[in-house]
């Protein structure tokens, strides 16, 4: 081999070596260890001065990262504000109804990293957000854990890449599992990933149907504890404005635990895609386990938010840092 070509090769292969084939490879726990060695702690204080002032940060910072990581990958791109030229992510249907707080959560972050000379525009929004989500887990009463960091933001952002993406209320174990396969995550990854429900609220429209008009036999779904239904009637009556606000979990709406799988055991699942877990017989071993046994149930959980936050990360060939969470550059 001449010279010339294994000068070539060798170049060729430190490329190789910055920029992998898989994205995934980036992904370390000490990304910015030289570049904002402090960025934890920053996010950190900012996430809890936010839960500080409204406890809805909690929830909607928890199903912002769920809703960005599910559709294009975990890019920020669901922070994109649409311009008169592209209807962005955020203003599909399906993400209007996320919380304000989630987003002003990753932006003060972003304010409170920008103010530190050493970390100004080095972090990336959809770090900002796993790192967030993991902070508000754990002021929940949630497991902590490491988090992999390295992604980069997305470039795109369109409603149109929402359609079909994102599970739906009323959705069963199979379309459940073929949209958390999609995203390399097992059945177990999605039982998991669906106790975050465990936190928040819901709107009063999105299960109007199952307490109301469930089908032509049964105007309540059967599977629904009776006393449950009696409540859920009289918070949400049928004149109800659909934009009313009911606990995801009746029990313990503010605390991170495996009460919800308590609450599937009874019949106390908000969304069919929640009772679903219990009454389908491929999920329900999975539910009564972690619901006797809350440190394999938050050990799963981490689990499954790592290999979350892992789904479609861009890296500089195809992603950057955003100066604004809200903008692309």
């Amino acid at each position: 081999m001449a010279r010339f070509d294994i000068v070539l090769l060798i170049g060729l292969c430190l490329i190789i070596s910055v920029f992998p084939d898989t994205t995934t490879a980036q992904l370390s726990r000490g990304f910015y260890s030289k570049t904002c060695p402090n960025v934890e702690q920053i996010v950190r204080n900012a996430v809890q001065k936010k839960i500080k002032k409204t406890f809805v940060a909690v929830p909607a910072t928890l199903r912002l990262f769920f809703h960005d990581c599910f559709v294009n990958g975990c890019d920020a791109s669901v922070m994109i504000q649409s311009t008169p030229k592209n209807k962005a992510e955020k203003d599909h249907p399906d993400n209007i109804s996320l919380a304000g707080d989630g987003f002003d959560v990753v932006i003060q972050a972003k304010k409170a990293l920008d103010s530190n000379p050493s970390c100004r525009n080095k972090v990336s929004c959809a770090d900002i957000l796993t790192l967030a989500t993991r902070d508000v887990v754990v002021a929940a009463g949630g497991p902590s854990y490491e988090v992999e960091l390295g992604r980069f933001d997305g470039l795109v952002s369109t409603a149109t890449s929402v359609e079909g993406n994102l599970p739906g209320p009323s959705d069963n174990v199979d379309k459940l599992n073929a949209l958390f396969t999609k995203n390399k995550l097992t059945q177990e990854d999605m039982i998991a990933l669906s106790a975050a429900h465990t936190l928040g609220f819901a709107h009063c429209g999105k299960v109007f149907k199952r307490i109301h008009k469930f089908n032509g036999i049964n105007s309540v779904d059967p599977t629904l504890n009776k006393a449950y239904a009696i409540e859920l009637q009289k918070a949400c009556p049928k004149n109800v404005d659909p934009r009313i606000a009911i606990n995801m979990d009746p029990v313990t709406p503010k605390t991170f635990d495996n009460t919800y799988f308590k609450n599937l055991q009874q019949g106390k699942g908000l969304f069919t895609s929640d009772q679903v877990l219990f009454t389908d017989g491929r999920s329900r071993p999975t539910v009564n386990a972690w619901a006797s046994n809350s440190t394999a149930f938050n050990r799963a959980f981490v689990i499954a938010m790592t290999k979350l936050g892992r789904v479609g990360v861009k890296n500089s060939s195809n992603g950057n840092i955003r100066r604004d969470c809200g903008a692309f550059n």
